[in-house]
This record gives C-alpha cells, sequence and structure tokens, in this order.
C-alpha cells in the first residue's frame, strides 16, 4: 500500500513537470506539445490512482477472507476471485470520477505547499552567492533595500520581452537594485552573448550593451553582437581580446548551477526577497513582488 501511494505521488509530481511551471519562458529542456503532454498526464494520474484503489481495496476486501474470518487466504490469490473484485471496484470508480480529481486537487495543492517552502530555504542558503557574488553584474542602487535577481538569456523572446519592465522599475523606484545573472540555455549563441556582456563589464558600458542585446532582432551572431558592441561606444578589438577569458564560462557555470539549486529551469527568472517567480513579468507584478519584499 505504502508503494502505491508512493507511485501515485510521484507520477501527480512528474505530470507537474511534464505541464511546466515555467509557461511564460523560454525551457532549458524540450518538452512535447501542451496538447499531448496534459492529456499523457491525465491518462497517467487516472491509471496510477486506479491501481492505488484496486489494490487498497484488495487488501481491505482480503482482510476479510483471512483466516480470522474462517476463510483461507488463499482465496485472494484466485484470478476469478480478484477479477470480480476488480470489475467491481473498476464500476464504482467509473460511476465516482471526482474522487480521482479530488485526489489530484489534494495533492497538488501539498505539492506546492511544499515547493514554497522549498524554494524559500534554497533562497535563504543561496543568498550570499545571490546578492553579493562579485562576478554578476549589477544596476541601479548598489546599496537599494530591495534586490531583485534574474536569470536570463539574451536570446530568450520572454527576456526581451520582460527587459523593458526591469528597466522602466529602476526609473520608476530609485531605491531598487538589480542583479544579472547571465544562464544561456539556448544554445553557442547565448553562450557568446552572454561572454560578451560580462567582458564589457571592465569598459563600463554592460548597462547600455546588456538592453542593447536584448532589444536586438534575430539571432545574436557574432558579427551582430559586435556590431550592437560598438553601437553602444564599446572598443571591441579590446572587446573581442576580454572574451576569450575562461573566467566568463566559470561565471556561466556557477549560474547553472545556483539555478539547478533554486529549480530554474527556464528564463526569465526573478528571485525578490524570498520569492521566485519562473516566468516573464509585467511591471506592474515586478513592483509587487518588491513591495512584498520592503514589507518582510
Amino acid at each position: 500500500m505504502q508503494m502505491a501511494i508512493s507511485e501515485w505521488r510521484s507520477s501527480i509530481y512528474s505530470s507537474r513537470a511534464l505541464m511546466g511551471s515555467h509557461a511564460d519562458g523560454c525551457q532549458l529542456l524540450r518538452r512535447p506539445s501542451s496538447d499531448s503532454r496534459g492529456t499523457q498526464a491525465s491518462n497517467h494520474i487516472v491509471n496510477v490512482v486506479a491501481k492505488m484503489v484496486l489494490l487498497v481495496l484488495v487488501l481491505y476486501v482480503g482482510t476479510f477472507f483471512s483466516p480470522a474470518f474462517g476463510q483461507s487466504t488463499n482465496q485472494t490469490a484466485d484470478p476469478a476471485w480478484r477479477q470480480s473484485v476488480e470489475q467491481v471496484i473498476e464500476s464504482y470508480i467509473r460511476s465516482h470520477p471526482e474522487l480521482i480529481e479530488q485526489a489530484q486537487q489534494a495533492l497538488e495543492a501539498r505539492r506546492q505547499e511544499e515547493e514554497k517552502v522549498r524554494v524559500k530555504e534554497a533562497i535563504a542558503m543561496h543568498r550570499s552567492e545571490l546578492l553579493h557574488d562579485p562576478a554578476s553584474p549589477v544596476s541601479g542602487d548598489p546599496a537599494g533595500e530591495v534586490t531583485v535577481v534574474e536569470f536570463f538569456d539574451y536570446r530568450c523572446g520572454f527576456c526581451q520581452r520582460a527587459a523593458g519592465s526591469v528597466t522602466q522599475l529602476q526609473k520608476d523606484d530609485a531605491r531598487v537594485r538589480i542583479v544579472y545573472k547571465d544562464f544561456p540555455i539556448l544554445g553557442a549563441d547565448s553562450v557568446q552573448a552572454a561572454q560578451a556582456a560580462l567582458a564589457s563589464q571592465s569598459q563600463g558600458r554592460h548597462q547600455a550593451f546588456h538592453e542593447a542585446l536584448l532589444a536586438a532582432k534575430g539571432d545574436l551572431t557574432k558579427e551582430q553582437i559586435l556590431q550592437i558592441a560598438n553601437d553602444v561606444g564599446l572598443d571591441v578589438k579590446k572587446l573581442v581580446a576580454d572574451m576569450d577569458n575562461p573566467e566568463w564560462l566559470a561565471i556561466i557555470e556557477r549560474n547553472r548551477a545556483l539555478a539547478s539549486d533554486l529549480g530554474i529551469t527556464g528564463t526569465p527568472a526573478f528571485v525578490v526577497g524570498n520569492e521566485l517567480v519562473p516566468a516573464a513579468i509585467d511591471l506592474a507584478t515586478l513592483k509587487d513582488l518588491v513591495v512584498r519584499a520592503r514589507t518582510r
């Protein structure tokens, strides 16, 4: 029975992963289409729940055919007996399908609460890495009372969509600090763009370059990256030389490890206070997160 419950719980968690909690962002892993994965997840849940209910009831019924009740336990191993019990149980489940939905909803609610606790604990454990890694670019007020940490990829369309909100937040709230965590998940061009952005810090033009890269259209080839660098006033020759520094790849790997510990699998993802929001969010939502962080 314990194994059945464990399998049921695992199936719910797996279906949640398939459905995705990062609907408004670029995913680290390829997923099935939304229609097929939703159907597969639902069918899997129904099958596992039905099996669990079947096992529990078989055990329950089997109890009344034990020697204590004057019957042989060998009866529970009789295929005909088991088939008749299964038919009764299947009929009951079909007549009361809402039981499966109610069980799924209850377990999902519990899972969400457990995940909130896990995320808060992970943020607290990695707070220093999130807020005070000297290798992470910073904008806004360096001593801001609230810090917004963003994990992003320059080639992610959702990151580009959220970029305007992050920029406007700094204009509207002078007491906010932004920490940028380069988290390139969309291939070699994304890594190259991250290396260029990190290398630009030595020239004091990271913020302008960062915003221009996120505003770029199409794929970010090396030629396009260097053209953007020239447009924002960077010394392109110096940038090209600085991009070869292996330190940038080490920083990217640290960011990936940190994202993994926090459960981040896509971009953008924002950490504000003790909250993690794995999605592209608008300015109003971002401001609400800052307000909540200030009141804690």
